[in-house]
């Protein structure tokens, strides 16, 4: 049995895992993962008891209680950069033993939410809606990094998506990672099925042009005219595609809702978002735990 070094596996001296913070014994089995600190106070403020609340630069995690049921909320920060942390570091808390830094035998399989904010790219999608991401497109290239990548991701769509858009070599390889059906079920009955572009940057990456030229000025417009099996891209954000692709590696269950605050076909946005998310906050917490 492997005995996983210090080197790769960081454990704080109070015996917290290196960049969270927390111990195993914090973690409940269903996580909501927001990108904004700030959001983590927003969701606990439903929680009828609190447990732990812990922080460490961009990463603030509360566990308590909502509906008799037990949860963790943790923020990620911006990126699937950020995502590849919290995602590996979770797991870990979960199914490798810090004390002999082996890997479980049983292994517990957690529950990822995502609850985020979104731009859409079809025009028809309205701002204050709710896009439930059903395929997220890694633009980041994480997962290529990862053994077994090909075995969790749709490589028939992502070949349609090569072709149509003449992707350019140059750019990492994109990948297709599905969230987990029963979740995609669980929220269905209030939010709008997507296929969401998680975008390795908020300017070029997503087509906004401020001082520097695009390397393909018309990828936004191959993006909203792509259409596989009757399914088309629906909303740029920077996370989805790693928690999916990570998640589905590890065992685990993931998914990501996002409220509408900008439409990008039409330029228009909300004046204040913050009520949107905290009603997709309030409904996701219901479903999760009825």
């Amino acid at each position: 049995m492997r005995i996983i070094e210090p080197s790769e596996l960081i454990i704080n001296p109070d015996g917290s895992i290196f960049h969270l913070h927390l111990k195993p014994e914090h973690l409940a089995d269903t996580v909501i993962l927001v990108g904004d600190p700030g959001r983590v106070e927003t969701v606990s403020s439903f929680f009828s008891s609190i447990e732990v609340s812990v922080s460490n630069r961009e990463f603030m995690s509360v566990t308590g209680i909502y509906n008799g049921k037990r949860l963790t909320v943790v923020s990620t920060g911006i990126g699937t950069d950020n995502i590849d942390i919290v995602v590996n570091e979770l797991d870990a808390l979960a199914n490798i033993n810090l004390n002999t830094r082996t890997v479980k035998a049983e292994k517990k399989k957690l529950t990822l939410v995502r609850l985020g904010t979104s731009g859409a790219i079809q025009a028809d999608i309205p701002i204050e809606s709710y896009v439930m991401t059903e395929t997220s497109i890694g633009f980041d290239g994480l997962l290529n990094f990862y053994a077994g990548r090909n075995e969790v991701c749709d490589l028939e769509m992502e070949e349609a998506f090569l072709a149509h858009t003449q992707w350019n070599a140059q750019c990492a390889k994109p990948y297709f990672a599905n969230s987990a059906p029963r979740l995609v079920n669980l929220f269905a009955d209030f939010t709008i099925k997507g296929v969401t572009i998680s975008a390795p940057g908020f300017y070029g990456p997503q087509g906004r042009v401020l001082r520097l030229p695009l390397a393909d000025e018309h990828l936004n417009d191959k993006i909203e005219t792509f259409l596989y099996k009757g399914r088309r891209i629906t909303n740029f954000e920077m996370e989805s595609s790693a928690i999916n692709g990570l998640s589905a590696l590890l065992g685990h269950d993931a998914i990501t809702i996002c409220a509408i605050i900008a439409n990008r076909v039409n330029k228009g946005a909300t004046k204040d978002y913050k009520p949107a998310v905290k009603n997709l906050i309030e409904q996701t917490l219901i479903r999760l735990t009825k």
